[in-house]
């Protein structure tokens, strides 16, 4: 009996492992599919969109203004031991006429006013507008981050794929390592290799191991970085297309791109609505120097117990009003909007500097990372060759197993610096594109 719950222990034991793997989601994911569930789950993009909301309800608050304003109010007034002295037109007072007025203690009166601007320095008008340009420029600062997500998306991808990369490749080399290092025992057993060069052979395995140890770090902090970016759990496991993300589109010439991004680029557009809104801005501060007229009625109703009683008292008319001070008052507005306005231009100045600087350092990156792809392939097919001819040699007791260590370990950086080049290529190249303002596209 003992030793069958020993049997099932050692069993579950074993399987638990499996088991806790199997309990893990695994995922396989294109780069496009990332950027899809990254656009969906953005935090960023969420406080976007609360931000395109409030401009939104900020362009409604400012076309209220166009609407009438209502207004009731009522009063219910206790007096205590109130005399009521009446003069009559012969100047005598109610007390010398003969003449007994109830003792008055409370009133009641009540007022209904409506009014409708009818003309207000074209403020109204000019916030309008102002509201408008400023909630198209959330918009487009909105498709800004956007962007700036899809990319920050694309590069997170590319490190998760360089980080399963070098795992496979470090992966495929400790093996060879490993089975060099069986043949080298065995020799040495033999006494036809000496101790100190099984223990270098020993040695490279090692510093695989560790490099082994290194990339597997790599891609666990890479793949909680994009479940994050994801928005799926952070224990999830991501396998990526290691082929089909790296085709690229046709690139074109510095000065087309310049040209493309004034026309493509989100803050480029919404800098220009930010000017055309400050320049609103202007005009609604010019506006204090006008008065406001209004169309007004209002109903008045009053009652004072035994004494007044009003009812059905409509009022209309137009209303006109002018704050005197604004005459040296609305002078700093103006200068205020306008040193607001100075600001965009200069911003606008500085953003067509950065644009230009941008493009040619993508540009630039983007044929550099074409030049290192190639240069990186050459090395290979070098690298290669040399390890061919170092085993050679090393078979033929021509060359010391140092130096085939050494072909080996550089055999294997010329295979990591070409699979980081043809990644860098891919992420140079969609930058380029994000600096022109044509990643979605």
């Amino acid at each position: 009996m003992n030793q069958n719950r020993l049997l099932l222990l050692l069993l579950f034991l074993y399987l638990l492992p499996q088991q806790q793997l199997d309990a893990q989601d695994v995922k396989t994911l294109t780069m496009q599919e990332a950027v899809t569930l990254s656009v969906q789950n953005s935090k960023q993009l969420k406080l976007s969109k609360a931000k395109i909301d409030e401009a939104i309800a900020t362009t409604r608050e400012a076309k209220d203004n166009q609407l009438p304003d209502a207004s009731v109010s009522a009063s219910y007034l206790r007096l205590t031991k109130a005399k009521l002295n009446l003069k009559n037109s012969g100047g005598g007072d109610t007390a010398s006429h003969g003449l007994a007025f109830p003792s008055v203690n409370q009133a009641i009166y009540g007022s209904a006013n409506v009014s409708v601007p009818l003309f207000a320095g074209m403020k109204i008008k000019y916030g309008i507008e102002s509201a408008k340009y400023l909630e198209q420029a959330v918009r487009l600062d909105a498709e800004n981050d956007k962007q700036a997500v899809i990319l920050n998306t694309i590069a997170a991808y590319i490190n998760l794929y360089k980080a399963t990369i070098t795992k496979k490749l470090v992966e495929d080399n400790l093996e060879q390592s490993r089975k060099r290092d069986t043949d080298f025992i065995n020799l040495e057993k033999n006494g036809l290799l000496a101790r100190n060069d099984l223990l270098r052979a020993q040695l490279e395995t090692s510093g695989l191991e560790l490099n082994l140890v290194d990339a597997q770090n790599a891609i666990d902090i890479s793949t909680v970085n994009m479940d994050l970016l994801l928005g799926l759990p952070e224990t999830t496991i991501l396998q990526v297309d290691t082929v089909g993300f790296m085709h690229t589109g046709e690139v074109k010439s510095i000065e087309e791109y310049e040209q493309l991004a004034t026309q493509n680029r989100s803050d480029v557009q919404s800098l220009s609505y930010r000017e055309k809104a400050a320049d609103a801005a202007v005009k609604i501060a010019k506006g204090d120097y006008y008065p406001s007229v209004a169309l007004t009625g209002g109903y008045v109703a009053a009652d004072v117990p035994g004494v007044l009683s009003i009812t059905n008292a409509i009022t209309g008319g137009v209303g006109l009003k002018y704050n005197l001070a604004s005459l040296w008052k609305t002078k700093s507005k103006i200068e205020k909007a306008e040193a607001v306005q100075q600001q965009l231009l200069v911003n606008q100045e500085m953003l067509n500097d950065n644009i230009h600087l941008s493009i040619n350092k993508a540009y630039r990156n983007y044929t550099a990372a074409i030049k290192k792809t190639e240069v990186s392939d050459k090395a290979v097919v070098q690298a290669n060759e040399n390890y061919r001819i170092s085993k050679n040699k090393y078979d033929n007791n021509l060359l010391l197993l140092t130096d085939l260590l050494d072909a080996d370990v550089q055999a294997l950086q010329a295979k990591l610096n070409l699979s980081a080049a043809r990644a860098d290529v891919v992420l140079a190249y969609y930058t380029l594109q994000q600096t022109a303002g044509l990643l979605q596209q």
